[in-house]
């Protein structure tokens, strides 16, 4: 074990690590709540019950609690889909890492929908923030290539969908984010959202 791996097993290390979790997770419940122009060093500190001065020894701008919560955020998501699979992604089948992947981008229960609540907020936040909008294109430059090596699996030889694979799950994810929109806004059931995309999938994979 190195040096650096062991102080975060236990000790200062360990308690650094841990407060600045709490703090990120402290975010992502006020943008979920208030969206992301209500995240301030104060409310965060109300939300994680600590002081904005300890917020800020951790985050010493607004830019920093801002990008540690959309990290944060992408690293619970991913935890639930390493739980959904029972496995890490990379030894997963092909076709139960697409299957759940594109389940978790529609809102189902209260853990995703916060989750969403705040993936959407990024998203509106990168049309005017170049900084957030490099970040979301980088999240999605990497998921549609995941994505697309999945499905490259699961087809049979020499098939290729129109636009190849990963024109597919670009229009795979950019159904289920559209309509994880309208969950959210209710306008749209979870169960015939979570449906459609499923037979979307289907239709991809058949």
């Amino acid at each position: 074990m190195s040096p650096r791996s062991s102080t975060r097993t236990r000790g200062p290390g360990l308690h650094h690590d841990r407060r600045r979790t709490q703090i990120a997770d402290a975010v992502l419940d006020v943008v979920a709540e208030r969206g992301l122009p209500a995240v301030s060093l104060t409310e965060v500190a109300a939300q994680a019950d600590v002081s904005p001065g300890r917020v800020q020894h951790y985050f010493p701008t607004k830019r920093k609690l801002i990008e540690a919560a959309f990290d944060r955020g992408n690293e619970l998501s991913a935890a639930r889909i390493r739980s959904r699979l029972g496995a890490d992604p990379a030894d997963a089948a092909p076709d139960e890492v697409l299957a759940v992947v594109l389940d978790e981008l529609v809102p189902y229960d209260a853990a995703s929908r916060a989750h969403l609540r705040v993936r959407h907020d990024f998203n509106a936040r990168a049309l005017a923030d170049p900084a957030i909008a490099e970040r979301v294109r980088a999240l999605h430059a990497g998921l549609h290539r995941r994505l697309a090596a999945c499905l490259e699996q699961c087809l049979a030889p020499g098939r290729r969908p129109e636009g190849g694979a990963e024109g597919a799950v670009v229009a795979l994810v950019a159904q289920a984010e559209g309509l994880a929109y309208h969950v959210l806004l209710g306008t749209v059931r979870p169960d015939a959202a979570r449906t459609t995309v499923r037979n979307a999938l289907r239709a991809a994979l058949a």
